[in-house]
């Protein structure tokens, strides 16, 4: 048994801060496997639901700050060299996501940093972009925080809500088939966001003038 795979099958506070520390950077970490097992438990009496959503938002912004502070200071030549590096490709990391992440931000703004944790394959990177373009810390962690704890309240409630109708052996099939009421969930809050600060910028606009 792999150290990733006794860490997924033995979560406790700890375990579920470290894992999805480890998420929140180029590590690959399902986080749906990691925080909804973890509500199931809570669900169960064995952990407590708003310390599993706690210490899981605590840890995507850990590995999140880790990403943000690669991006600062190695700067955009070293972060593409090491996307395209053997470790890179160990990480399942490659150029084209890095770039994915990058245009993702850069289309976006700073609220990308909100709504990029919510979609798969720039959650984790989402933070890359954010330290490259030298975006304030304190905003970052806010916007991070805002994100993952939304994801981390959806996955929760996914796992609580199997706790009652999944045995415990069936969870991960059961998790990977209520994924696309997840994707449906993304959509609707990240419609929500959209719509929240296009009418911030429109009460901006309209303030100025």
């Amino acid at each position: 048994m792999s150290v990733l795979s006794y860490l997924l099958s033995n979560l406790n506070y700890f375990t579920v801060w470290f894992l999805m520390m480890l998420e929140s950077t180029v590590i690959p970490v399902p986080s749906e496997l990691v925080v909804s097992p973890a509500a199931y438990h809570a669900a169960g009496g064995n952990l407590n639901i708003w310390l599993v959503i706690l210490l899981a938002t605590l840890g995507a912004d850990c590995g999140a700050t880790i990403n943000y502070l690669a991006g600062y200071y190695l700067g955009r030549p070293i972060i593409y060299r090491f996307a395209e590096s053997k470790w890179g490709k160990v990480c399942l990391l490659n150029r084209q996501k890095v770039e994915k992440s990058e245009s993702y931000f850069n289309n976006h703004g700073m609220v990308a940093t909100i709504t990029g944790r919510l979609i798969p394959g720039i959650r984790h990177l989402i933070s890359i972009p954010a330290g490259l373009a030298k975006m304030h810390y304190g905003k970052f962690i806010l916007y991070t925080t805002i994100g993952a704890g939304v994801w981390n309240c959806i996955l929760a409630f996914l796992g609580w809500y199997l706790f009652s109708i999944v045995p415990e052996d069936k969870l991960g099939e059961a998790i990977e088939s209520y994924s696309e009421y997840i994707k449906y969930a993304i959509i609707g809050i990240l419609l929500l966001a959209i719509m929240y600060f296009a009418f911030k910028k429109l009460l901006t606009y309209i303030h100025k003038k």
